[in-house]
């Protein structure tokens, strides 16, 4: 009968133990859960707060450009950027950003645009534009980018909602800008046979994207021109 009662007591004790560190095990775990979860929401603040200062610079910096009665950065401030950016207001890089600012008026930059533009290339302050030129060229001129890219040029050089043409000085300035690193050959002898015919006094955006299909497949012909 002892040995009986010691085994139970022995049990009884082995049981408790058990529990104890079930119990321990299960604190334990609720411990490092709430601490993962306390160095993932402090994470997150972090990050946020991360956000949040950028964008506050990148604000403060639309600012030092923008019209203060109209809220836009206007073809003013834009030359102002650009000088700050030591590049010409007519550099192509000015419509790569613009482009890549999603910008729908030429020669003006809206905060959100600006926003947008800047926080995708991670750019700040005006040094850290500058040194995103080289990226956003390399990213413009990607094939699957530029196909994009080139009618967008073609849709902020209309300076009036409604219209649908631009004229034909206007087309071999951009033809030049767009076009001209690329093909350049085939698009001074396209520039040229537009300034001296006389047939056409606007281009459309069709005609507007042929010139790219003409300088991809079929430059070679230009000489008969």
């Amino acid at each position: 009968m002892r040995r009986s009662s010691k085994k139970s007591s022995s049990s009884a004790a082995a049981a408790a133990t058990a529990g104890d560190v079930q119990v321990n095990e299960k604190q334990n775990r609720k411990r490092k859960g709430v601490s993962t979860n306390l160095t993932s929401r402090k994470a997150q603040c972090g990050a946020a707060r991360g956000v949040s200062k950028e964008i506050e610079r990148i604000d403060q910096l639309f600012y030092t450009y923008a019209d203060s009665s109209s809220g836009m950065i206007d073809p003013e401030g834009i030359e102002t950027l650009c000088s700050h950016l030591e590049v010409p207001h007519t550099d192509v890089r000015i419509l790569m950003l613009a482009w890549k600012m999603g910008c729908e008026k030429q020669g003006y930059f809206t905060l959100d645009e600006w926003r947008s533009g800047l926080k995708a290339l991670r750019a700040d302050t005006i040094n850290k534009l500058k040194k995103a030129f080289p990226e956003l060229v390399q990213e413009v001129t990607r094939p699957s980018n530029f196909q994009d890219f080139y009618p967008y040029a073609f849709r902020y050089c209309l300076t009036e909602d409604k219209k649908k043409c631009i004229e034909i000085p206007v087309a071999c300035e951009l033809l030049n800008l767009v076009l001209g690193l690329q093909f350049r050959p085939q698009v001074d002898k396209l520039v040229n046979y537009l300034k001296h015919q006389s047939e056409y006094k606007v281009i459309n955006m069709d005609q507007w994207m042929g010139f790219l299909r003409f300088c991809n497949e079929a430059f070679s012909t230009l000489g008969d021109l």
